[in-house]
């Protein structure tokens, strides 16, 4: 029975959204989840499925998003470890590489230093006499490999431990539920939503949109209107394509435009990803498109000569989904890729909106929500702290 009133309605059942309702129960305060498709059914089942610090990001100078991950990551490492493992990856450098091999060993070394000297975050040169045995990887103009470790996880399957442990902790899930419509009062708001053919009301005191690519959606259906964050959607596709490899992940460069691509072998086949292009329909509608694939099947081939005859007809499988990143000029592999919390009033806000977010970092994105609306609710005696709390598969 879908409770009438809890202290905060969470809108989205990704990643941010399971993280927010297990911050907020471990808060002792009461939480009702509501996902109007399934856990994870949007950008969280579709992401490169890595938690992982953010190498790149030091070239954009993030070095705090850099260090808050890395950090997450080795606090997962610890909470979920039947769910997120240590992983190898590879570097190769060529003569036409963008990067040069002492900026990349700078990179690595600053990585490992964010990390605070973590064993973990340790990397290595690969010696020359090593390269034939890296998984067929094209010899002819390499200049250097570097082998670094972050780790990999089953997206959707940590979304549903984080979902689990909330729900542990009193929080309610009301899935599939879709928003329709939410009307801020003097203290609070009344959230009207749909399961099934019925309609039902719950009163909040705080209402967290986190909806992902449908946030703005989602505060259309607030009253009195809200003002929104200008964002961009941008697409990013996987592609799966069959073949054997080693057990080492490879981050590589696209020859084309200097983007950054894994490929990594996953159960028997290989996993290529992802790419990064703009997106402006309706979220419900995102697919891979031909163009995508064709660009990542042409980057994976160029790396691995084995993989040059695959064609489109050859993949098993591909998806896609949506990040939400700032508005602004440029392409979207340079811009931020901080979490904006947005409320609709500074003090003792009734609406809070998160825009973008990180799979590693979704706990640290939680804990910074719970802090922000901590004025917003009653006091209540915590009963958990996150940051003790095991996630575990089913």
């Amino acid at each position: 029975m879908t409770a009438a009133y809890s202290d905060v309605v969470v809108v989205g059942g990704g990643i941010n959204g399971t993280g927010i309702a297990q911050a907020v129960a471990a808060a002792g305060h009461s939480v009702l989840l509501l996902e109007k498709a399934g856990l994870a059914a949007g950008t969280s089942s579709k992401s490169s499925k890595l938690v992982h610090g953010g190498l790149r990001y030091l070239e954009s100078y993030e070095f705090g998003l850099v260090r808050e991950s890395l950090h997450e990551r080795a606090l997962l490492l610890r909470l979920a470890p039947e769910l997120v493992r240590l992983q190898t990856f590879c570097v190769p450098l060529y003569a036409e590489t963008r990067r040069a091999p002492w900026l990349l060993r700078t990179g690595l070394s600053l990585y490992y230093l964010l990390s605070g000297c973590d064993a973990d975050a340790r990397f290595q040169s690969v010696p020359r006499r090593e390269w034939s045995s890296l998984d067929g990887l094209r010899s002819d103009g390499l200049r250097a490999v570097f082998r670094y470790t972050d780790a990999r996880t089953d997206d959707a399957a940590l979304t549903r431990a984080v979902m689990r442990s909330a729900q542990s902790l009193g929080a309610e899930l009301c899935c599939p539920a879709e928003l329709i419509a939410a009307e801020l009062t003097g203290d609070g708001a009344e959230v009207h939503f749909r399961i099934g053919d019925m309609e039902r009301t719950c009163r909040t005191r705080l209402l967290i949109n986190a909806a992902g690519p449908w946030a703005n959606i989602v505060l259309e259906r607030v009253s009195p209107a809200q003002a929104t964050v200008p964002v961009e959607l941008v697409q990013g596709t996987h592609i799966e394509v069959p073949g054997a490899m080693g057990n080492d992940f490879y981050y590589v460069e696209s020859p084309r435009d200097g983007r950054a691509v894994f490929v990594m072998p996953r159960d028997g086949r290989i996993v290529i990803g992802t790419t990064e292009k703009r997106y402006c329909r309706n979220p419900d509608h995102v697919v891979p498109l031909p163009g995508e694939e064709g660009y990542l099947l042409r980057v994976a081939a160029h790396y691995f000569p084995a993989l040059e005859g695959l064609r489109r007809q050859d993949l098993l499988a591909s998806w896609a989904g949506l990040r939400v990143l700032p508005g602004g000029e440029g392409h979207a592999f340079h811009r931020s890729r901080e979490t904006v919390l947005h409320t609709d009033r500074r003090d003792k806000p009734q609406v809070l909106t998160v825009y973008g977010g990180k799979l590693t970092s979704y706990r640290a994105t939680a804990e910074k929500v719970a802090e922000r609306i901590s004025g917003s609710l009653p006091r209540r005696t915590p009963v958990a702290r996150t940051t003790e709390l095991p996630l575990t598969p089913p």
